[in-house]
């Protein structure tokens, strides 16, 4: 099979922990230990999160005050290749030598009237206190939103359009390369208003599900599956009655409401995938990878299912 995976942010920075590059390499070995059984058996597209680590980017660029701190879509291209490296090594130490890898920039397109651009709702980078939350906004301009009881930077996150490497992509996937590629949700550009095909950067984030969804979409990929630090999507979530969804169809979930800031992408991605494609989409925990693509953990989405089905717990 061809399968397109989205690792989630704990994949590469556990919340609370220092974002060192120690810290990072060793979240990443161990996303590549869950990996790497899938690669040796099926063709692997690899997306990830990068809000952190494009956070940190910009508090150091903010620190030299002789230019401006470099946009966000530079600083997004700078964390796929820093994190496609990581990923490429770690997977490389597990796998036999003669399986290629590749990191690719991904370029993806997005819609300067996006409504998205009116209401900024993506965490990116650390977590701050209220006070020095305002010093920021102040300072620099940028929005802030509550994350839990503390505050992060909250950016534009427009749909995702068109993958402008699909092309390259299928080719390296016909030589039996392992891809990362939109990482981050991918480079957001668009073309200029009024300008015939001058394509630029824009300072926005694409969710990296979305994005991970349409590329599966578009290389008519087998399964798309989201990991992330539950190991299922729950009804309840946080309650005594929370119960934790094994299978269900895109018309069951999409009108059940998610967490925005963390679920909700994951499932409505899904879903997304689910509907237009006629093939399965899965989210759950990063270790049990092997037996989400089985069937027997995490929650699968599919337009063969009718209603909503539980796990036995």
């Amino acid at each position: 099979m061809l399968i397109v995976t989205a690792l989630g942010g704990n994949a590469l920075l556990r919340r609370g922990e220092p974002m060192t590059a120690e810290n990072q390499r060793r979240n990443v070995r161990i996303a590549a230990e869950a990996l790497a059984p899938v690669a040796a058996e099926h063709q692997l597209v690899v997306g990830h999160g990068n809000g952190p680590q494009v956070g940190l980017l910009a508090l150091q660029g903010a620190a030299y005050t002789k230019v401006e701190t470099y946009p966000l879509d530079v600083l997004g291209a700078q964390t796929e290749g820093m994190i496609g490296y990581m990923i490429e090594q770690e997977l490389g130490n597990l796998l036999p030598f003669e399986r290629p890898f590749a990191t690719l920039l991904t370029m993806i397109e997005v819609d300067p009237a996006d409504p998205a651009f009116k209401n900024p709702t993506k965490f990116i980078g650390p977590i701050y206190a209220k006070d020095e939350a305002d010093r920021l906004t102040r300072e620099k301009g940028w929005v802030f939103k509550q994350d839990g009881d503390k505050w992060r930077r909250v950016v534009a996150s427009p749909e995702p359009k068109r993958v402008f490497e699909l092309r390259p992509i299928k080719w390296l996937l016909e030589h039996n390369t392992i891809v990362i590629a939109a990482g981050g949700g991918g480079i957001p550009t668009m073309y200029e208003p009024g300008a015939q095909r001058k394509l630029g950067g824009i300072e926005c984030v694409i969710d990296k599900d979305l994005a991970s969804e349409l590329l599966a979409r578009e290389l008519n990929a087998d399964l798309l599956v989201m990991l992330t630090d539950a190991d299922a999507v729950y009804v309840d979530w946080g309650k005594p009655t929370q119960k934790a969804i094994r299978r269900g169809s895109p018309e069951a979930l999409s009108a059940m409401q998610f967490a925005a800031g963390s679920m909700g992408p994951k499932v409505d991605a899904a879903c997304r995938f689910a509907s237009a494609t006629g093939k399965k989409a899965a989210i759950g925990a990063l270790a049990d990878l092997s037996r989400i693509i089985a069937g027997e953990a995490g929650t699968t989405v599919s337009a063969k299912e009718t209603g909503i089905v539980y796990a036995d717990r």
